[in-house]
């Protein structure tokens, strides 16, 4: 299969130019079902009675010089791995016993690092919508990675923000630390972030509010109501009628809820509802938490007791919950957006490198954004990789899977539509 690229000016004028060489640049390229070996023949021009200048060829537009792999086979290979939960090696052998081809899972994982590197400025775009808001979900999840010299895979982070009714960004960092936080979120970033109670986004809101000098919080903390429940699931034997009673006014909670959200009610809807019912079932809540633990009945250590002492500390957050619409009761939302990365590390195991998990949070990053939009990851991946190598970073916005969803339905609703022919209408009949 060839390919001709001629020189613009040479297309608007072939008459001016004379023939002189050409380039071939080879590539391996995917078409859905088997693999073409693809030849883009660029040729050379010099102007006609000017043979002293230099001669003029096409760009050659692709993501790095002498690279085999074409979008179309790049966007396979990442849809594969990173919706699919393929791992590179069985890629690999997929390639063999289908195809009769021989990729190493060594020259696709160089592939996804060059990838994930031109990627990265529409991954920047992503992030920066994601923050827009002043409200966001975090989350973060373990994944093993192999570090040379440690005789065994060591333990890695993706961290996750979600903006609910917006996309999800990963991030990759080989702790859990408080650091992480603040290499997350810009220095100037003031909001709402709904988690867990984990000790690291107490220190950082600390340590953000502290710093902050105007009024209010700089980092609000808002609790998630699931894992205050949890608790109490877990304990339900235990204290059935006391654990009980809590998980019936919690269901009442998530009802209301319900609610709301079947009447797509807008942010200050939902906080005039909270307010006149979600707000009298939290503070019976609140009430009955505080005399369970001081009836001294629970052992701080059962498993009752730390599901009241869970609950005291996580509380407080309940308060965004109810004095703003935009904020969910739970962090179920971006807990759903880590499930995909879940899957593939059961299948992959470990990322090959802590490089590699850098790589990995930008194309989990991009395809999840594509697959929230109800677009082909893959056609989407293979279209961006053609155009980028040309644009520049300033203009990364107009490639986020937002943008090209856009352009898509432009596309389809300026499209003419096909004029059926109507039938022919029957000869009239003779006269009798």
């Amino acid at each position: 299969m060839e390919e001709i690229i001629d020189p613009d000016i040479v297309v608007a004028n072939p008459a001016g130019f004379r023939f002189v060489n050409q380039i071939v640049t080879e590539q391996l390229d995917f078409v859905r079902g088997h693999f073409v070996r693809r030849h883009i023949i660029r040729r050379k021009y010099v102007p006609i009675g000017n043979p002293e200048v230099a001669p003029i060829i096409a760009p050659l537009e692709i993501l790095q010089e002498r690279c085999l792999a074409a979008p179309a086979l790049l966007a396979n290979i990442i849809t594969g791995k990173y919706c699919d939960a393929l791992p590179l090696y069985r890629q690999e052998q997929i390639f063999k016993t289908r195809y009769n081809i021989l990729i190493p899972r060594q020259t696709m994982a160089r592939w996804l690092a060059m990838t994930a590197f031109w990627l990265t400025g529409i991954w920047n775009e992503i992030k920066k919508e994601v923050l827009a808001d002043g409200y966001v979900e975090c989350d973060e999840t373990v994944i093993k990675y192999l570090d040379p010299g440690h005789g065994k895979a060591r333990q890695g982070y993706l961290w996750v923000l979600h903006r609910p009714g917006g996309d999800s960004v990963f991030h990759w960092f080989t702790s859990r630390a408080t650091t992480c936080l603040e290499a997350i979120f810009p220095p100037d970033w003031t909001g709402v972030i709904g988690c867990d109670r984990y000790a690291c986004y107490n220190s950082y809101s600390i340590k953000r509010n502290e710093a902050a000098h105007g009024p209010g919080f700089a980092i609000e903390l808002a609790s998630c109501l699931t894992h205050i429940r949890r608790g109490f699931i877990e304990s339900k034997t235990e204290a059935p009628i006391r654990a009980g009673w809590i998980i019936r006014q919690m269901t009442h909670l998530y009802q209301l809820e319900e609610k709301l959200r079947q009447s797509k009610a807008s942010p200050k809807l939902r906080q005039a509802a909270r307010c006149a019912k979600a707000s009298p079932i939290l503070r019976r809540l609140a009430k009955a938490i505080l005399m369970f633990q001081a009836s001294g009945r629970h052992l701080p250590k059962s498993g009752f007791g730390e599901a009241l002492n869970y609950a005291r500390k996580a509380w407080s957050g309940l308060t965004a919950y109810l004095n703003d619409g935009r904020i969910e009761i739970d962090n179920n939302l971006v807990e759903n957006e880590i499930r995909p990365s879940a899957i593939g590390k059961k299948n992959f195991l470990f990322f090959g490198s802590g490089e590699a998990g850098k790589q990995s949070a930008i194309l989990y990053t991009i395809t999840a954004s594509a697959r929230r939009r109800g677009l082909d990851p893959e056609a989407y991946l293979a279209d961006i990789i053609r155009r980028i190598p040309t644009r520049p970073a300033t203009e990364m916005h107009t490639l986020t899977p937002a943008a090209w969803a856009a352009e898509q339905k432009r596309k389809s609703t300026s499209a003419p539509a096909a004029v059926t022919p109507s039938p022919a209408k029957p000869a009239p009949a003779a006269a009798a």
